[in-house]
């Protein structure tokens, strides 16, 4: 797949999963979810789900460790300011050879532009917070958020 093919499928999936409402028992219900995913995965992975101005759900699996925090703090700020998928922002930095600081003036201290962080989007409101996981390589962070979102979502 094309980078220009993976940036069409990962707008389609932007577009796709979107919630009618988000509840504090939606939160619950996909970050348990997140978990079993990836503990039947023995994923090492940090998971978050935040809106923009709390958090809702966070837990780390037996592997993770600070770092793994520390990078969702970094993707969680990057899908808040751009209201799009991390994976996404890296894949238009490599296309463009830009950096997240030349191209959207933000700090690598702290943002990254790796996949794992996921727009939580409300019909009619757009993005109102962030579902982020770190800890797998940055393809399977996306996918795991992506896979537990269809199944949600349908």
């Amino acid at each position: 797949m094309t980078d220009a093919e993976r940036l069409a499928a990962i707008a389609a999936q932007e577009k796709a999963l979107v919630f009618q409402r988000f509840t504090l028992e939606d939160a619950w219900t996909l970050g348990t979810a997140l978990r079993d995913a990836a503990l039947a995965r023995a994923a090492p992975v940090a998971i978050d789900i935040s809106l923009r101005d709390r958090p809702l759900f966070h837990v780390a699996l037996p592997g993770a460790g600070p770092d793994n925090a520390d990078w969702v703090r970094r993707k969680r700020n990057t899908v808040l300011v751009l209201a799009t998928s991390t994976l996404a922002v890296g894949l238009k930095l490599k296309v463009s050879g830009e950096t997240l600081e030349q191209r959207y003036g933000l700090s690598p201290r702290d943002h990254a532009a790796h996949g794992g962080g996921f727009p939580l989007t409300l019909a009619g409101l757009g993005c109102i917070g962030a579902i982020t996981v770190s800890g797998l390589p940055q393809v399977e962070d996306h996918a795991l958020v992506v896979e537990v979102l269809e199944r949600m979502l349908g």
